[in-house]
């Protein structure tokens, strides 16, 4: 991607997809930031994302000690527990907002001027399968994840011609300790690939969008979902 060792920082790195996405990241030869909120991971960054003045310290540090943001992925989110949209409260709707779309804007926002200068780059942001197809008693969730896509799709389209690729990885049904109170076997039975993905899984998706590999690639939505959202 360049001379230099690329800068990659991940969102959300203290959950079981960002660690993952991170390691594998570092061990493709990148120098990975890892930012998390309120579980501390070694050498990693503290900020909350839905403070703007955290997001600017944050990338602030992790340029006066590595140098301009090369890859970002925004992998940080949460989800609200399944409910209908009648028991949805307005707090809850902008809570999950703030965290799931608007600070992927803001990081986009705070990272794009350097990738512009030197005329390369690579965005990665984490959507899910329900923000290709929805699901019931996940509205908020899947209207939230929806938008990371349309975020994607037109910001791909915007920076292109500085030479940067912002794709888009949507996974399915993930063995993740947010996932652990599901029933597994019961979830199997429903993916054509017959189990559970897991973090190294959506990493590698990742690892692919930030290679040189991709250099052509811009704009997309790959969902690593073993066929559950086709």
């Amino acid at each position: 991607m360049m001379n230099r060792q690329p800068i990659a920082l991940v969102t959300g790195a203290s959950g079981a997809i960002g660690s993952a996405i991170a390691n594998l990241l570092q061990a493709q030869g990148m120098h990975v930031v890892r930012h998390y909120c309120n579980t501390p991971v070694h050498n990693g960054l503290q900020a909350d994302l839905r403070n703007e003045t955290e997001i600017e310290a944050l990338f602030h540090q992790t340029e006066q000690r590595l140098g301009g943001v090369d890859v970002l992925v925004n992998n940080a989110g949460i989800a609200l527990p399944q409910q209908l949209i009648t028991d949805t409260t307005t707090a809850d709707f902008d809570h999950l907002f703030a965290i799931d779309v608007r600070a992927m804007f803001l990081c986009c926002r705070r990272a794009l001027p350097h990738m512009i200068a030197q005329k390369q780059g690579r965005i990665i942001n984490i959507s899910s399968v329900w923000g290709v197809q929805g699901a019931s008693c996940e509205v908020a969730y899947s209207a939230a994840k929806a938008a990371v896509v349309g975020l994607t799709k037109a910001l791909a389209q915007e920076v292109a011609p500085s030479g940067i690729t912002i794709n888009c990885v949507a996974p399915g049904i993930i063995n993740t300790p947010m996932n652990a109170h599901l029933d597994s076997a019961e979830l199997a039975a429903q993916i054509p690939c017959g189990r559970l993905g897991t973090p190294e899984d959506v990493a590698r998706a990742v690892a692919f969008f930030a290679s040189e590999h991709a250099h052509y690639v811009t704009g997309q939505v790959l969902g690593v979902d073993g066929g559950f959202g086709m």
